[in-house]
């Protein structure tokens, strides 16, 4: 299992980036920390791949993350948050039907990892949403929604422009906000997956008589698409889940608008302090 000290060195990189106003620096301290992670499961993965002992104690679980209450509103952007940073750290996850909680599946330290990184930023994207709401920004936006109407002797499903309700716009601002979040992790766990495998390729091991670029298919990448498949098998053994879950449905409404404005927040969002960290595990709700 990842030792402690690597979430405690996570969460310094994530206390830098709440103490700089500077949108570029905190930018970069969420990319150094996602870049941490993924250089220790790199390390484990190799590791892995080379010592047989350590596969078999290492190996991938499921474990239930509880993100709130059944009857609240909004569970889904809380939900899709989850799923897009556990996507960029080797997890595959199961949603309930109603949202209240997700079934992850993967690696014990990644899924340390992720839950870290959720309590995190989900507070950040409901106090995101509720600065949005309460500067009435949204009051003067538009919605469109797909509705089924009786147009003569047929029914149609039309799209109609209606004002933007705070709902809907909260609903639309942490959607954004959450693929907004996603895109930056995967970009920072990519860029370190490239140069772990650059630098590998970069060197040579005489006494193996390897030269550049021949251990890329004996140490990093295939220990990284090993354990991707060995997450992918455990999940095909465990899941029961039936049909394919989305993170937002059409008859919520759609505004770009507000869209545009989780992008914003979700681009200078910051992350971590000791509290959310060291916080025991539970429901966050909407």
């Amino acid at each position: 299992m990842r030792d402690d000290k690597l979430l405690t060195r996570i969460a310094g990189l994530l206390r830098q980036a709440e103490g700089t106003d500077n949108q570029h620096e905190a930018e970069a301290f969420l990319a150094a920390a996602q870049r941490l992670a993924t250089a220790s499961s790199i390390d484990l993965a190799v590791a892995r791949d080379h010592d047989p002992a350590l596969r078999s104690r290492s190996t991938p679980i499921t474990r239930q993350v509880m993100i709130g209450t059944a009857g609240k509103r909004g569970l889904r952007t809380y939900v899709q948050l989850f799923v897009q940073i556990g996507r960029a750290n080797d997890l595959t996850c199961d949603v309930a039907s109603n949202s209240t909680y997700v079934m992850a599946y993967g690696f014990s330290s990644d899924l340390d990892t992720v839950e870290a990184l959720y309590a995190s930023l989900v507070v950040q994207m409901v106090s995101a949403s509720d600065a949005y709401l309460k500067s009435g920004a949204y009051k003067s936006e538009t919605a469109e929604q797909v509705v089924t109407r009786d147009i003569g002797p047929w029914r149609r499903r039309v799209v109609e422009t209606k004002p933007l309700s705070p709902i809907t716009a909260r609903l639309n601002f942490q959607s954004a906000f959450a693929e907004r979040i996603g895109a930056r992790l995967l970009v920072a766990r990519d860029e370190q997956r490239d140069n772990a495998i650059r630098d590998e390729q970069a060197g040579s091991d005489p006494a193996a008589g390897t030269g550049p670029g021949e251990r890329e298919s004996s140490s990093t990448a295939i220990a990284l698409r090993n354990k991707e498949l060995e997450v992918s098998d455990y999940y095909a053994q465990e899941s029961t889940a039936r049909g394919t879950w989305r993170p937002s449905r059409a008859t919520a409404g759609y505004s770009s608008a507000a869209r545009r404005a989780g992008d914003r927040a979700g681009r200078r969002a910051k992350i971590g302090s000791d509290r959310e960290f060291g916080s025991p595990r539970g429901a966050l709700e909407s």
